[in-house]
């Protein structure tokens, strides 16, 4: 499949998935719809690269429906010159987003072919792609202005809020019981809350899952 059979994909989805669920900031929606989503998914799954679903990428992992990602870069309401950590990055087409929307990016993957399909995807973009334990965030490069974790989670480890600056924003999807909600959260002095404002599907990533207590 060539560009030419993406374009009109990209469009549709900037116009059906974008436009008509509040993903209103222009400058996101520019990025989305000039981004080639179809390098970040593999070969064999092109063609499901603009739908309005997850994309398996193998291993349980998925990439986000569109509207999802756009909808947290929306709420984040980035000026340009944020430096940014983006969890979870699996193939970098959030990170890919992010080096138009933002400063500095910093894409962190803990899974081996997914950590190397996103170095290479993301040559040439300036995104800095390193691999580690996503619930451990990365400090070498802390403090984030922004920290997108690109996909959902049960809960959130004090070791990520630790890396933001202070008026510092956290953008991730929240697993309530079987149920993805958005969420923003916001640390001000040390202190960290979150506002939840839309439910929407997003894939669950792995090592985030709240301590279970003994049961009978």
């Amino acid at each position: 499949m060539t560009e030419h059979v993406f374009e009109p994909m990209r469009r549709a989805m900037v116009a059906s998935q974008l436009r008509t669920t509040g993903v209103n900031d222009p400058r996101v929606i520019a990025a989305m719809g000039e981004v080639a989503r179809e390098r970040f998914v593999p070969a064999d799954r092109a063609a499901l690269a603009y739908a309005d679903a997850l994309v398996p990428l193998g291993g349980g992992r998925a990439l986000n429906p569109p509207m999802a990602l756009g909808r947290m870069l929306t709420e984040a309401q980035l000026k340009g010159d944020e430096s940014v950590l983006v969890i979870g990055a699996a193939t970098g087409y959030s990170a890919a987003l992010l080096a138009r929307l933002a400063g500095s990016v910093t894409a962190l993957e803990e899974e081996d072919a997914l950590a190397a399909f996103a170095k290479t995807a993301l040559a040439g973009t300036g995104v800095a792609s390193v691999k580690g334990p996503l619930a451990k965030g990365y400090a070498r490069n802390a403090p984030y202005d922004f920290i997108l974790i690109d996909g959902a989670v049960e809960h959130l480890p004090a070791a990520i809020i630790g890396q933001a600056a202070d008026g510092g924003r956290i953008s991730l999807a929240l697993l309530d019981r079987g149920v993805t909600r958005l969420a923003l959260g916001r640390v001000v002095a040390g202190a960290f809350g979150m506002n939840v404002y839309a439910d929407a599907e997003a894939a669950v990533l792995p090592g985030f899952e709240k301590s279970r207590g003994f049961t009978f």
